[in-house]
């Protein structure tokens, strides 16, 4: 059984940030490009009384990404991967350059992908964010 955790990270106020992961399916094996049919993203402001109230950033709600720009067929393990040895096969640079994602310090941003397979279930891997 996978299991599901946030990954826990801190970004500047009205930066961008870059997003790693090693992405894999319900059995274990690293997604692909070809693997996936389609790859959404979501900024949400968390509210730190109210964990399930998530408000979508403008500019950052439903984003769609090619596979081809985040997902890497081989793993990737570059001095960037810091996790371990194995690598990761997820990248993603969040495009601040029109709509600001995280513009209050101080504040809990949750970023939220949602990859759509080819065959089998979708996967949903979350990134929790404190804004300095």
């Amino acid at each position: 059984m996978t299991v599901a955790r946030d990954i826990h990270a801190t970004v500047f106020r009205n930066a961008t940030a870059t997003f790693m992961a090693r992405v894999e399916n319900a059995v274990g094996q690293a997604i692909t490009q070809a693997s996936v049919a389609s790859v959404h993203y979501t900024v949400f402001e968390l509210d730190a009384v109210d964990p399930t109230s998530l408000m979508a950033v403008i500019g950052h709600d439903d984003v769609v990404l090619a596979a081809s720009d985040v997902i890497f067929d081989t793993l990737q393990s570059d001095e960037s991967w810091t996790v371990d040895a194995t690598g990761y096969n997820f990248r993603h640079e969040l495009d601040v350059s029109s709509n600001e994602a995280f513009a209050k310090a101080g504040g809990l941003y949750q970023v939220r992908y949602e990859l759509i397979a080819v065959v089998g279930q979708k996967i949903v891997f979350r990134f929790k964010l404190r804004c300095i």
